[in-house]
């Protein structure tokens, strides 16, 4: 029920063979986490000889992370730091040119992001925008590159008094994580001159605008909006497309009542890939992205992943527009697959690596971020199927690394159900030898444990513990059965997959039976709950950013529309979030010391949940403890806190089963 898993932008996960370490070598410690870097947002250069990306490195001193634009060579001999700047940087992209990169940073200025541009032979970045109203959520280069497209986003009043106002709120969905107490906002799209650096109104209207996309031809701009009369009350987006020039009306293209996102345009111009929730509900937790095409004019779309069973993303025209390359997520993996204009898939990455991003290159070739089992994501050319890396962040800290092994499983549930799940075994370890074991718990729920790197999980390996990841019903890679099938049923047969898990490593001799443990972040912190509510034999638990008292949470946290549509108003069915609550009702059925760890701004899965819980344990005996991060929100982003965290982890586990 929590779409954000535990600090996404650490996690990933690792294959299903083994791989020796060198017994020289030292294990991860929580402070590994101040040298640990993260690549993204790789763009291709127009002549296709260079790549932009944006590297994030930690700075211990002031505890935060920094993000700076660097690019490196196609052919990957040479890799160069493009800015160097406290403020950090984002959004980098390739003028049309090909002779500047642009970029998004806040530094020298008092309104808030605007762009800037760096001259890509070398010297200092230069503003290019003065915003001074609406914040600019994105902004995309017209192709003759004259123009750039800008989202910018209003509030009804932008006024900063000494005093700040009372928040008035009269919005459905009136909270959110990071962004807190929601206020009416509106975004349009404006034209900004790049010679004149005037600024033109494209679109006016009290909605969101997002994913603003030109047409080849640069006459028409591509986006998506919610333009139903309380878009708080459903996810139905829609793909509209309106001419870039003055009083311009957007037509809608697509009508499916759920949700419709990210419009890309085929190279002639003539047709627009997209993708579909499986979905025509107002609102669904548990779905698939379904890979479509429709006419740029309009008319009924072809639905070419229909019979895929499987979510996809990042869609990618082929230089030749007769095909879409485009990413799949299946069992604990994520691979790139090329579609037919008439619905046929080919797989055309079969080597192991979980791939995150897709970018197209001049000449057919494409370009990735990818993670393996030894590394974080670096990025790769992909040419004729095979893989190439262009960036080399991590190798050198990871050469002076033991990582756990990792392999997969399959294992029954009491009801029958086959689970798929990941084991990490800790380096230099007898295979043979019975291990203390935790069970780390992914967050979502409509996410999986796959097959990259996962530093959450070799952190708990390295301090000794075998850790299982387990794909339970509800995650995705397994088909939109398996994931729906826990709708409204919550804590249900995801414990019986928890459950049947531990039963398979207790029977093969991994896991001590004696030495078993629990743990996870937002969803998995629930399950956590709802795990050691139902069975006794873990003994310690972690349960991050969780919550067990379902009933009380009903317009506390950001999830009124799946309350409504799952299991509807408590003054209507409070029956069903009595039983849903049974964690926190039946506490004292709980043997488990357990660790309560939460963000203090967290309104994802706010607080209360982890303090209730808190509460009922210590009221009943059993050992608890709850650990509450200033000021973070449902991802605990402060580099320091991140420490604190896997030593606090291991600090207790090693205090019952050790």
């Amino acid at each position: 029920m929590r779409k954000l898993s535990f600090y996404a932008l650490l996690l990933g996960i690792l294959p299903s063979n083994g791989y020796s370490q060198n017994a020289a070598k030292r294990n991860l410690k929580p402070k590994d986490v101040y040298q640990i870097k993260s690549v993204s947002d790789a763009k291709i250069s127009p002549d296709g000889a260079w790549v932009s990306y944006t590297l994030t490195s930690v700075d211990s001193v002031k505890n935060k992370r920094s993000s700076d634009v660097w690019m490196v060579s196609w052919d990957g001999k040479e890799s160069i730091q493009l800015t160097n700047s406290p403020d950090g940087e984002s959004q980098a992209k390739w003028s049309p040119d090909n002779k500047y990169i642009s970029f998004v940073s806040s530094r020298n200025s008092s309104n808030g992001s605007q762009i800037w541009l760096l001259d890509r032979r070398g010297g200092e970045g230069k503003q290019l925008t003065t915003l001074k109203s609406g914040d600019l959520q994105e902004y995309a280069w017209s192709p003759d590159g004259k123009k750039i497209a800008l989202v910018l986003e209003s509030k009804a009043d932008t006024s900063k008094p000494k005093t700040p106002k009372p928040i008035v709120i009269d919005r459905f969905l009136f909270k959110k994580d990071v962004e807190g107490y929601r206020e009416r906002t509106f975004s349009n799209i404006f034209l900004f001159d790049v010679a004149s650096k005037k600024i033109d109104t494209l679109t006016k209207g009290n909605f969101e605008i997002s994913s603003i996309t030109w047409s080849p031809d640069g006459s028409k701009i591509a986006f998506v909006s919610n333009r139903t009369a309380d878009p708080d009350r459903n996810e139905n987006t829609d793909i509209f497309v309106v001419e870039t020039k003055a009083k311009s009306e957007a037509k809608q293209l697509t009508t499916w009542t759920g949700s419709d996102n990210a419009p890309v345009w085929s190279p002639d111009g003539k047709t627009i890939a997209y993708l579909r929730s499986t979905a025509s509900e107002d609102y669904i937790m548990y779905d698939h992205s379904v890979l479509c095409t429709i006419n740029a004019n309009g008319g009924e779309p072809t639905l070419l992943s229909k019979n895929l069973d499987r979510p996809v993303n990042t869609p990618r025209w082929a230089k030749d527009g007769q095909s879409i390359y485009a990413l799949v997520v299946d069992d604990r993996y994520r691979y790139l697959a090329n579609f037919s204009l008439t619905g046929n898939m080919k797989k055309t990455s079969e080597d192991k690596g979980i791939y995150s991003s897709l970018e197209s290159h001049p000449n057919g070739n494409w370009l990735s971020l990818v993670t393996t089992p030894e590394l974080p994501a670096e990025i790769y050319a992909i040419e004729n199927g095979q893989r190439r890396a262009l960036t080399n962040h991590h190798e050198a800290f990871f050469k002076q690394i033991s990582l756990a092994t990792v392999e997969g499983f399959t294992s029954k549930s009491k009801d029958g159900a086959t689970v798929s799940s990941i084991l990490y075994r800790p380096a230099n370890v007898d295979s043979k030898k019975k291990l203390p074991t935790i069970f780390f718990i992914h967050g979502g729920p409509v996410a999986q444990d796959e097959f990259g790197f996962d530093l959450s999980r070799q952190m708990l390996a390295s301090a000794g513990y075998a850790v299982v990841g387990v794909n339970y019903r509800g995650s995705n890679g397994r088909g939109l059965e398996y994931c729906k099938v826990i709708s409204g049923d919550w804590g249900n047969k995801e414990v019986l997959d928890i459950l049947g898990a531990v039963d398979y490593t207790v029977k093969t001799g991994i896991a001590d039976p004696e030495k078993l443990g629990i743990g996870g972040w937002s969803y998995g912190g629930i399950l956590t709950d709802y795990t050691i509510a139902t069975d006794t034999r873990f003994k310690a638990a972690a349960s991050g950013a969780g919550v067990a008292m379902i009933s009380s949470m009903y317009g506390v946290d950001q999830y009124i529309l799946q309350y409504e549509h799952e299991i509807g108003s408590p003054w209507k069915n409070f029956d069903k979030y009595v039983k849903l609550s049974y964690p926190f009702l039946k506490a004292d059925k709980i043997k488990t010391p357990t660790q309560f760890m939460v963000g203090e701004s967290d309104h994802n899965v706010p607080a209360v949940g982890s303090e209730q819980m808190y509460q009922a344990l210590r009221t009943i005996g059993i050992p608890t403890e709850l650990i509450v991060y200033p000021g973070q929100f449902h991802g605990i982003s402060v580099p320091s806190y991140q420490v604190d965290r896997f030593e606090r982890y291991i600090k207790w586990f090693d205090k019952y089963l050790k």
